[in-house]
């Protein structure tokens, strides 16, 4: 059952016109971004004090570090938003309660977005970081020897190609935190055409794939489709979230699935009457707050040893 709270949710942030729907898609994108800054702090409350909380440079890209003590592993975090909007403001608070109630530290990476910068750039983003966070961490008062990635939609497809790629490296990381991601250019899963309606959509997870991989012949690469890997064996333990009332439910299950016939230790939870992007949301669902703390003992226990 759908739950009230989805619906309240859908009314807070700025919705496009009839004019702005039909007028230049790069328009509506800036349109987009805007109307997720603008909400941000209505959908997500206010911010957990924390001892450390900084801007830094990981060797060009920009980052955002929240520590609760030193000497924590850390986890990388990568924002969603289509690959196209959303930035380490629209995860701020759901970043600060993580590290709160981990104990890690959280490395909030403010990767580069398409049409203006389009695959690969935002995976070399992150990539840095991770080579960043592993040469610098002991100054920053972190340990990077006890290292996880994580994010939400396409920050998580993009974690998880960078656990990949970081396996196949011989530098695999310890865990992966992976929040309904978008797994599938295809969008060909069933509940595309069953749960469509709240707030999330073929069409625009369409325009997403589109804008972020233009050449078609790319879309379909392991560094683009996670599913698209032969062989997952040794992908870091996971904890992968989805929503009953998301688009990206059925994808995110499958790959859950896929990790499991590779033998990768998966904890796969779905939550029910939920919408995609909730987990961010921590003013607006009680699940929120939920998913963040069962993230937060995720951490501690497969990082904390």
């Amino acid at each position: 059952m759908l739950h009230p709270q989805v619906e309240a949710s859908l009314a807070i942030r700025r919705r496009p016109s009839a004019e702005a729907l039909a007028a230049d898609p790069y328009e509506l994108l800036l349109f987009a971004r805007q109307a997720m800054e603008e909400s941000n702090e209505a959908e997500c409350g206010p911010a957990v004090p924390l001892p450390v909380v900084a801007d830094v440079d990981a060797d060009g890209v920009p980052c955002r570090l929240y520590a609760a003590r030193t000497g924590a592993p850390v986890l990388v975090y990568v924002h969603g938003g289509g690959w196209c909007y959303g930035s380490v403001e629209t995860v701020d608070r759901l970043c600060r309660r993580i590290a709160d109630r981990s104990g890690c530290a959280v490395l909030s990476v403010d990767y580069r977005l398409a049409p203006e910068h389009v695959f690969p750039a935002g995976l070399e983003d992150v990539e840095t970081v991770l080579g960043w966070v592993r040469k610098e961490g002991a100054g920053l008062g972190v340990d990077p020897s006890r290292l996880a990635i994580g994010g939400d939609s396409a920050g998580a497809q993009l974690a998880t190609v960078a656990a990949r790629r970081q396996r196949d490296a011989a530098t695999p990381l310890d865990y992966q935190v992976l929040i309904y991601p978008a797994i599938d250019p295809m969008t060909a899963s069933e509940s595309y055409d069953e749960v469509g309606g709240y707030g999330l959509d073929r069409a625009a997870m369409r325009l997403a794939w589109e804008t972020f991989v233009p050449d078609p012949a790319q879309r379909f690469s392991p560094d683009v489709a996670p599913l698209a890997v032969a062989d997952l064996a040794g992908m870091p333990p996971t904890l992968l979230l989805t929503a009953e009332y998301d688009v990206l439910r059925d994808e995110g299950a499958d790959y859950a699935d896929a990790l499991l016939t590779a033998g990768v230790s998966v904890v796969h939870v779905r939550y029910a009457g939920v919408n995609h992007g909730f987990v961010r949301k921590l003013a607006l669902f009680d699940a929120a707050r939920v998913a963040a703390d069962q993230i937060a003992a995720g951490l501690r226990a497969a990082l904390t040893f």
